[in-house]
């Protein structure tokens, strides 16, 4: 852990735009994987663009996580710690360091963009106030990458087919929820899924149709199930001495501008899925991903309800256990703002 946390220092302080060191402030960003080419070229294009667009003194560092040798689960620790003034962090998988941060996605909970989108809103104050507090941190930006949907390199037709093979998991609440299919959840950041979907480490991969396609997930899957389960919600956070360090005007300045790129985020989720599915299985209407063809696979109403049960009869119980256990108001706090927005109640 210390040898990684050096190399991410290092290579944060290593590379350097051109003229950052005589900027106001220096920001120092690690964006999402390079797999994700979709959203890094969205990330990259807005911070290149933020200094100018929000009149704010800025140098622009910017550098996708993998690129500065950041693994996804110590996102949140490296925030805390001053390496980073800005991460794009997949909060299911930095939510093992307090599970309070993954209520704002539990697995079967908001499984449509539009749900999914009340949720996070109803759970944003309590959230930002929990990381400010344990993690020296302050929430830019909060959106899903889109529904999340089964890619299997072996032959499905349903949650049935999930018994027995192990699949890749990026949340404790997916994890948890496919062992009650009978699956062994292996856990992985993206871009270590291709290489295991290839050597046959996971049979299953779960991710976005946009994100499959930009990972090339199609050359080794060939059955997908378009039966989303969460939407794999991501945030902008800043480290919070150098929030503090930027007068109201510019905290301001900066917040309008983040909210363009969440705005953003939000619609490609929301309107872009569904051609990279058309794409992934070689349809028509493919036009701005690349064309595969892997077999769709229909959805029973069968397993959408089952995904529903799940979400009440394992996940939440399950979260309800570890997150009451670190805060005991948790659930009630949770109840109180997602759980209501979704119509649902943990008892």
């Amino acid at each position: 852990m210390h040898s990684m946390l050096s190399r991410a220092i290092l290579a944060a302080g290593a590379i350097a735009l051109s003229g950052s060191a005589m900027a106001e402030t220096p920001l120092r960003i690690a964006g999402n994987f390079s797999q994700n080419n979709n959203q890094v070229e969205i990330e990259r294009s807005f911070f290149e663009a933020l200094p100018e667009a929000s009149g704010v003194d800025l140098g622009i560092n910017y550098n996708p996580m993998d690129v500065v040798g950041v693994k996804a689960p110590d996102a949140l620790r490296l925030l805390r710690g001053g390496t980073f003034d800005i991460m794009s962090v997949q909060i299911g998988m930095a939510s093992r360091d307090d599970p309070f941060f993954e209520g704002v996605d539990l697995m079967g909970v908001a499984t449509d963009m539009d749900a999914l989108h009340e949720v996070v809103d109803a759970y944003r104050g309590p959230f930002d106030e929990r990381l400010q507090e344990k993690f020296n941190a302050k929430v830019l930006t909060l959106w899903p990458f889109g529904p999340q949907v089964f890619f299997c390199n072996e032959k499905i037709e349903g949650l049935d087919d999930l018994q027995g093979l192990k699949v890749r998991s990026f949340t404790p609440s997916m994890s948890a929820m496919l062992e009650s299919f009978g699956a062994t959840p292996v856990t992985l950041q993206f871009s270590e899924v291709y290489p295991a979907l290839q050597r046959g480490v996971a049979s299953c991969g779960v991710t976005s149709p946009i994100s499959a396609n930009s990972g090339n997930w199609p050359e080794v899957t060939s059955y997908l199930l378009p039966l989303s389960v969460s939407g794999s919600v991501q945030g902008h956070f800043m480290n919070l001495d150098t929030w503090k360090s930027l007068s109201p005007d510019e905290q301001d300045a900066l917040m309008a501008q983040f909210k363009t790129l969440e705005d953003h985020m939000w619609d490609l989720a929301k309107t872009a899925n569904g051609e990279a599915i058309a794409c992934n299985t070689g349809q028509d209407g493919c036009e701005t991903y690349k064309k595969f063809d892997m077999e769709l696979v229909e959805i029973s109403a069968e397993d959408q309800q089952r995904i529903k049960d799940v979400a009440t009869e394992v996940v939440l119980p399950i979260w309800k256990e570890t997150c009451n256990a670190v805060d005991p108001s948790c659930s009630d706090t949770w109840n109180a703002t997602a759980g209501k927005a979704a119509g649902i109640t943990i008892e």
